[in-house]
């Protein structure tokens, strides 16, 4: 569902509970994310993410346990939004990937 206007938006995204800031915030505590980018794609009503998240505890990981890693920790935030999409680094894996300024 994509909201119409501005008002309706924000309706959405208080009745979700979903924040960039707190998903952002429980990345960090949770897996200890040392860079976390969130953007929503939803057009402002907080019900579709996309996520780069930096974390130690990738290493040595698959993709799909990487996933499976943020899936848990955000389990309460993803079911309450429409759509989630993370990419998991390492940070030796971003450094080489990040974009250079």
């Amino acid at each position: 569902m994509s909201a119409r206007t501005d008002t309706e938006a924000a309706q959405v995204q208080a009745t979700s509970g979903v924040t960039i800031e707190g998903l952002r915030q429980k990345l960090e505590e949770q897996l200890g994310a040392t860079y976390v980018e969130i953007q929503d794609m939803s057009g402002g009503c907080g019900q579709m993410f996309e996520a780069i998240i930096v974390s130690p505890q990738f290493a040595k990981k698959t993709t799909l346990a990487r996933h499976r890693l943020v899936n848990n920790a955000l389990k309460e935030e993803i079911a309450a939004i429409h759509a989630w999409t993370p990419k998991c680094h390492t940070p030796e894996e971003w450094e080489k990937k990040r974009p250079q300024s």
